[in-house]
Formats: C-alpha cells, sequence, structure tokens
C-alpha cells in the first residue's frame, strides 16, 4: 500500500539512504515528505539562488521548517512568518527575520520578496502578490480550510493569474525519489538541515497523534515511535 501505520514495511532497497549519524531515529523518519515538499519546492520550482529574498509563510510547521532551513542552505536571506509563540524557534533554525503574522501582516509591509512559499494560503492571491517583488515567484503548498474542493480554487487562481502577470505564481506536487532523498541526508551530515520535532506519539496513539496534527498548531513534524 501507499501508507501506513505499522510496526514493519517492506519496500524496495533504491527507495532509501542510510540515516544521518548525527540524527535521532526520530528525527530521521520526520526526514520524509515535508522535507521533499520544501526541496523540491524551493529548488526545482521557486529555483532558488543565492542573495535572494525569500519568505517562507507557516514557518514553523513541518513543511515550513525545512523550508527556512533549505533556503538558507541555497544561500537564500529568509524571513519566516509565525505566531508569537513560535519565533523564537524559527529564528533558532536559520531565519534571518522573524514576523509575528499576530502583530504585523507581511502583505501590508514594506520589504519585497524574490521568493514566496506559503504554506497557509491565509491572504488573499491580490494580498500575497503585493508582497512580491516584480518578477517574483509565489509557491503556493496551501490553502484555506474548506472552499471549493478543499481549496483547490486558491491554487487554481494562482496558476490562472500567472497568466497575465509577470509574477509567476506555481503550485506543486512534491514526488519522493531516491535521489532528493541523499540530498536531504546529505544536508543533515552537514549540519544543514535538522527535523524539528513537535511530539513523539507510541504507535498505539496513532489517533492522538492524528487528532494533535489536525488541530493545526504543530511545531515541526510529529512522529510516531516503534518501540
Amino acid at each position: 500500500c501507499r501508507g501506513a501505520f505499522a510496526d514493519f514495511a517492506s519496500t524496495s532497497e533504491d527507495a532509501l539512504a542510510q540515516k544521518p549519524a548525527d540524527i535521532t531515529f526520530e528525527q530521521a523518519a520526520a526526514l520524509g515528505v515535508s522535507a521533499f515538499t520544501a526541496l523540491q519546492g524551493l529548488r526545482d520550482h521557486g529555483h532558488v539562488e543565492t542573495g535572494q529574498q525569500v519568505l517562507i509563510v507557516g514557518a514553523s510547521g513541518g513543511v515550513g521548517t525545512f523550508a527556512v532551513q533549505i533556503a538558507k542552505a541555497f544561500g537564500a536571506e529568509v524571513t519566516g512568518v509565525c505566531s508569537t509563540r513560535n519565533t523564537a524557534m524559527v529564528k533558532s533554525i536559520g531565519a534571518d527575520h522573524v514576523i509575528d503574522y499576530t502583530a504585523e501582516d507581511f502583505t501590508q509591509g514594506d520589504r519585497r520578496y524574490d521568493l514566496i512559499f506559503d504554506n497557509v494560503g491565509s491572504h488573499s492571491l491580490a494580498d500575497t502578490r503585493r508582497a512580491l517583488a516584480p518578477k517574483g515567484t509565489l509557491l503556493s503548498n496551501g490553502a484555506p480550510v474548506g472552499g471549493w474542493i478543499g481549496g483547490v480554487d486558491h491554487v487554481l487562481k494562482v496558476m490562472v493569474s500567472s497568466m497575465f502577470v509577470r509574477q509567476q505564481g506555481k503550485p506543486f506536487v512534491s514526488q519522493p525519489n531516491a535521489a532528493d532523498l541523499a540530498t536531504l541526508k546529505e544536508l543533515a551530515d552537514d549540519g544543514k538541515v535538522t527535523p524539528v520535532i513537535d511530539r513523539t506519539f507510541p504507535l498505539a496513539e496513532t489517533a492522538a497523534a492524528a487528532q494533535h496534527i489536525g488541530d493545526r498548531h504543530t511545531q515541526g513534524t510529529t512522529v510516531l515511535s516503534v518501540r
């Protein structure tokens, strides 16, 4: 099957990589889907470059914590958007600037960004584009809860509007693969990426873990531990 919660799982050898030596098994387990999304979004779709101004919206979440670190590893100047309780953590993982969205709206400020990686989708497309540089890129990895087909309308608006303005909007879907898993291992081995673990639940408490994630206030990644 494509996914399960279980004591054991079978997979092909070419889908695996050795665990980075200096992180825990729980951290290694977190170096998966969210990290692929951050890596492929920033590198392949956002084409992040050294010296660019990059804004990560939802910087304290599973994808966001990886995106902050990966953008820094590629040489960008990174601004993270998160709530008050997460500002210190986002700063600690490498963000150059942190915006507390409870006190400041990034769409109303003077700063313009070459790349916005939006993991939340809480602002209108027009407002978000206001924070982009004239030839900036918007990566849409989040949509408001609810809406037409769970927020797909938000993603479609990003695609369609890019046909008429210089700023590019790029929704995307990440695809796990062995080469990128090796890249993530290398980043972890070099100390450039360290998974942020919000909470660890035993396998028997999978339902509680799912509820915890569903509350949408996690810091980093939630992990199930098999003993």
